[in-house]
């Protein structure tokens, strides 16, 4: 039998999968054998004569219509389920009224990613970055996609399940080097359905060019130029002559005094010279 229907439900919730065949009003369930059957080989249930004969645990079923009923989803109860009609009526051979398959996709919603960003090194020209992205408790197994400034990046990708019915969880992982403020994008698409989020990635700004050292010889050097300079001043202030008037005039009454007196003694004593002499 070619399968004809897709349902498709989200994890937790209530779903029915269509039968092919509704008793009619004037007709009764007694006269009716229904089988669903998951995979072919499995009998979740089967009623017969009015009557339930086999019924597992979150079914149940119209019994109008025959919908089966599924309540809460679990991503096990996913796969193709078989609905199978008989008419048993009068005769000993029942005739088969319809056989019809149904596919059902169980899906669970992922978390909205998580974008993480950490400096691992700094300088004036870049800053190199650990970018993360992650997302949880989503079914069926997912894509990470991530652009920056709309441009696609590659990522290192790691996926998280207990088992092929189990929740994943996703995380994605790269590094970049920022020269300037970007925006970056990370998604996360399952099943048709695409869960987005956003992050500035600023460069550091408050950079600073480091002070080199001076090197040691040119310490040295300098530290020699220095004493020498502060020797040669001390030399020069106690070895160098002095010239200091023999003859100081004590201060007269007024300047125009004081020189005239000042040129007397000199004459004075030069009188004095060349009487010696003689």
């Amino acid at each position: 039998t070619l399968e004809r229907k897709t349902i498709k439900s989200k994890l937790g919730e209530k779903v029915g999968l269509p039968c092919c065949h509704e008793i009619q009003s004037s007709d009764s369930l007694h006269n009716y054998r229904i089988y669903w059957q998951k995979n072919i080989t499995k009998v979740v249930l089967a009623y017969a004569a009015g009557k339930a004969i086999t019924k597992q645990k979150r079914t149940e079923m119209d019994e109008r219509n025959f919908t089966l009923w599924i309540s809460p989803v679990e991503i096990l109860d996913k796969g193709s389920y078989q609905c199978i009609v008989q008419h048993l009526g009068s005769s000993q051979n029942p005739s088969v009224k319809c056989d019809e398959t149904v596919t059902l996709v169980v899906t669970a919603d992922f978390s909205e990613p998580n974008i993480t960003a950490e400096v691992s090194a700094d300088s004036c020209d870049s800053t190199e970055m650990v970018v993360r992205c992650s997302s949880y408790g989503g079914f069926p197994k997912p894509k990470i996609s991530g652009a920056l400034n709309n441009e696609s990046v590659v990522w290192n990708v790691s996926w998280v399940s207990e088992s092929n019915f189990s929740p994943y969880n996703i995380t994605g992982e790269l590094q970049l080097n920022v020269t300037k403020d970007v925006s970056f994008t990370c998604s996360v698409e399952s099943n048709g359905f695409t869960k987005s989020a956003s992050l500035l990635l600023k460069k550091t700004n408050d950079c600073v060019d480091p002070v080199v050292p001076l090197p040691y010889n040119v310490i040295i050097a300098s530290s020699i130029i220095i004493v020498i300079f502060l020797l040669t001043i001390a030399i020069a202030a106690r070895y160098l002559p002095r010239h200091v008037c023999s003859h100081c005039c004590r201060p007269q009454d007024s300047v125009e005094e004081g020189v005239k007196e000042c040129t007397k003694a000199s004459m004075s004593s030069k009188v004095t010279r060349e009487t010696s002499s003689v």
